[in-house]
């Protein structure tokens, strides 16, 4: 993992497959529980795949310090290279479908570096989140190992023995019991 400024982080392992099944892969937003290296995410509220600049998918996602503890984001597809480039802002939806987004985004980058084999770089950046939201969130939001772990269940998923679409992992919320 490296820090390439000091408001993004960044993490890169070299895939032994092709870049366009790991692109594949990105692309359906029913494996992204799957390869979320927090547990955050818990479902895609969306199953269609993304394959356009602008298109919004949401996200069913849980954080013990989170007021409600459960909560949905919706996510913008901003960047659309296949099988190069994907990358989405993360924010919110209202109940009227207001979308405000809170100017951090996700970024995975691929370099093919031969018929099956491809470099990844997964990349978190919160260069434009305004002063407003930097005084109750901390960012990153997450520990160091967080990107490493994304890319090695990316890994997984995109290996030539798994399929592109997974099923949803175990709820990751703790159990109360008592």
């Amino acid at each position: 993992m490296r820090t390439m400024a000091e408001e993004n982080v960044s993490a890169t392992l070299v895939f032994p497959v092709p870049a366009a099944r790991v692109f594949a892969v990105l692309a359906d937003p029913t494996t992204h529980a799957s390869i979320d290296g927090t547990g955050w995410v818990q479902e895609s509220a969306d199953q269609a795949p993304l394959t356009e600049v602008g298109q919004i998918f949401r996200m069913d996602m849980y954080h013990p310090n989170h007021p409600n503890g459960g909560y949905r984001t919706a996510n913008k597809v901003h960047v659309l290279d296949p099988p190069h480039a994907i990358g989405w802002l993360t924010g919110t939806e209202d109940a009227d479908g207001r979308l405000e987004f809170g100017g951090w985004f996700w970024r995975y980058d691929l370099t093919p570096l031969g018929p099956s084999k491809a470099e990844v770089t997964l990349t978190y950046d919160w260069s434009a989140v305004p002063q407003s939201i930097r005084e109750y969130l901390t960012f990153p939001p997450f520990g160091p190992e967080h990107l490493i772990n994304s890319l090695h269940h990316l890994a997984e998923l995109a290996a030539p023995t798994s399929s592109p679409r997974t099923t949803r992992p175990p709820d990751r919320r703790p159990t109360v019991t008592g």
